[in-house]
């Protein structure tokens, strides 16, 4: 199979990692790849993949983390090219939700030995994004995160601490209004609220896993009482497989959600890319909508 690859090499596992490409070129080579690594571009990371799709390959396979993902992925929704993925990044959230390997050999192997299989895109206000869209003060947190990208130091570290202790007291409810599907809108008054494509699994060590990528429906989460007991609680219940029952959010299904707001914009964290949208913020789903490589899915038990 011949693939075009695009490294982001600002994605958090390759900082300062100088022969990254020389690397990814060997892991894919051995994994019989036929791999074209597509070179930096003055116009930055977009330009780079609208040259590899330009390339006419069988697929376009991105390295970094979920915004670079979502970025490729805003590109080949509805085409016939398929993405592929080298997880590359900090979370990881899709490449663990489709079972790719996070070691970059075993992700090579994945890419030269995996199905091409379709899931759901979503999107608010054209802007695609593949885990979800929060809204908020997890999403001011995002913001300071990009800022110090790179510099993980101990005082670094310490002021991201300091940063969401701050955003508990100082970032104030938002007054919001919520409609799902065309229906009646509902005033919501949180601190933070996030869209997911797809519903997040409940289970023991399932911490923002989805079992399902191809569902065909949004998931609305707003949060009940959000501070910090409420960050303790939720990562707790996660883990355990218990946030459901702990009332920690409301959760609601749809295919389209509005969000409407007083202000004149809001932050919005797309699978941890910060954007400044301008209300009404629209959400949509797109079923089936974009190709990707990824190994076959294991039965549920």
């Amino acid at each position: 199979m011949r693939v075009a690859v695009v490294l982001n090499t600002s994605a958090g596992s390759l900082l300062g990692r100088h022969e990254a490409e020389a690397e990814v070129a060997r892991h894919l080579a051995t994994s019989g790849l036929d791999a074209i690594l597509v070179p930096d571009h003055p116009d930055g990371l977009c330009a780079r993949l609208d040259d590899a799709i330009a390339r006419g390959a069988d697929a376009v396979v991105v390295g970094g983390g979920d915004g670079t993902i979502a970025a490729a992925a805003a590109r080949l929704v509805g085409t016939s090219t398929a993405l592929g993925i080298l997880p590359l990044g900090t979370m990881n959230m899709l490449a663990r939700d489709l079972g790719i390997p996070l070691e970059l050999a075993a992700a090579a192997e994945a890419l030269a030995h995996g199905a091409i299989r379709a899931i759901d895109a979503a999107e608010v206000n054209g802007h695609v994004f593949l885990c979800n869209s929060v809204i908020g003060s997890p999403s001011w947190l995002g913001r300071h995160r990009e800022r110090h990208r790179g510099r993980a130091s101990l005082r670094t570290r310490f002021g991201f601490a300091l940063a969401a202790l701050r955003a508990e007291w100082q970032h104030r409810p938002m007054r919001l209004s919520v409609a799902l599907d065309g229906g009646r809108p509902v005033r919501l008054w949180t601190r933070a609220l996030a869209v997911a494509s797809n519903r997040y699994a409940e289970g023991f060590g399932l911490v923002m896993a989805r079992q399902s990528l191809d569902a065909g429906h949004l998931t609305l989460y707003v949060a009940r009482r959000y501070g910090l007991w409420w960050w303790v609680r939720a990562a707790v219940g996660m883990f355990l497989g218990t946030w459901r029952g702990g009332r920690l959010v409301h959760e609601r299904a749809a295919r389209e959600v509005t969000i409407a707001s007083p202000r004149t914009a809001l932050r919005v964290m797309n699978d941890g890319e910060a954007l400044l949208l301008t209300p009404p913020l629209t959400y949509r789903i797109r079923p089936r909508a974009l190709r990707v490589i990824a190994p076959p899915p294991v039965p549920a038990a």
